[in-house]
């Protein structure tokens, strides 16, 4: 039989008692594997976890957008990568239903394990890998800093009643230089996303991003009141990234190299965690060797 490591974070999402993998072994055997089950214990436990599996067919990562992070990173830091994919346990779940998984633990088992193995971009922040989104700017550590406790008990509606008490707070302005396809440019703006997803926060943005086509979107926006972020939350919706308002700056590039005047006060947020950092220059690119398993709902979607 196959071997398929799960590793699960036992703090991702809301709790529940359906969330007891042990239930979904006959799934497992169902398509030839063995399971080995190793928990996590704490914030970057599955990055290490990952990196000194000795043997594995097929890892699982039993989790959240931040779990799937961490393992990522401890799969890229080995000399040859394993084959990951994704079980959303956590309360956002941006790229698990990109790829098109349900709420369902026993259908999303099924759509992964009769899934496609396909060669996947991974972003990377000054060599920090990211798999979907990394964000800076005011209220973007909703993410991270909205209080576990609230996550387990109302998942996503924890983000709106956190970022209810956020709206009191100002807004970052940031003065930046910044370089992309060997081009420079300078100004200020107030939030910069690099993603490389059709989904962030929630919300369906791009329509054309493709995961394999060694590319990553970069869109930074100027704001000057609450009401602008309406505004941009509206243009945002209608996803036609060629027609945006001059508040906004689109790319599609390969690279994106970043200076701000002043060291940011405030962390990056990186597939919804925190990431902290002590310089005002970061530099953006991309690596294909990650596999990921995943299903085939999408597939004709998301890659080229």
């Amino acid at each position: 039989m196959k071997k398929c490591v799960i590793v699960y974070n036992p703090k991702s999402g809301i709790k529940s008692p359906f969330r007891n993998i042990n239930n979904y072994d006959h799934i497992f055997k169902e398509y030839g594997y063995k399971t080995e089950l190793i928990e996590t214990k704490c914030k970057g436990d599955a990055t290490k976890i990952v990196k000194r599996i000795w043997k594995a067919d097929l890892v699982l990562v039993a989790g959240g957008d931040g779990t799937l992070n961490e393992a990522i990173e401890g799969n890229l830091k080995r000399r040859k990568p394993l084959l990951i994919a994704q079980l959303p346990f956590g309360t956002q779940n941006d790229v698990a239903h990109m790829y098109g998984l349900t709420n369902s633990i026993s259908t999303n088992l099924e759509l992964i394990l009769d899934g496609v193995e396909k060669n996947i971009d991974v972003c990377l922040l000054n060599n920090r890998p990211f798999i979907y989104v990394a964000c800076i700017g005011s209220y973007v550590d909703i993410a991270y800093a909205t209080p576990r406790k609230l996550k387990e008990k109302y998942g996503r509606l924890a983000y709106i009643l956190y970022g209810i008490k956020k709206l009191k707070e100002t807004f970052h302005q940031f003065e930046i230089e910044y370089e992309i396809d060997g081009m420079k440019y300078k100004g200020e703006y107030s939030f910069i996303f690099v993603t490389n997803s059709t989904r962030v926060a929630g919300s369906y943005i791009y329509n054309d991003v493709k995961l394999n086509d060694s590319m990553f979107e970069v869109l930074m926006c100027k704001v000057e009141n609450k009401f602008d972020i309406l505004k941009a939350l509206y243009y945002l919706k209608r996803r036609d990234m060629n027609n945006l308002p001059s508040f906004f700056k689109y790319y599609k590039t390969d690279n994106f190299n970043l200076k701000f005047k002043e060291k940011p006060s405030c962390s990056w947020c990186v597939d919804g965690d925190e990431l902290k950092h002590d310089t005002n220059e970061f530099n953006f690119g991309v690596t294909n060797r990650m596999t990921m398993l995943v299903p085939k709902k999408n597939i004709k979607k998301l890659f080229n």
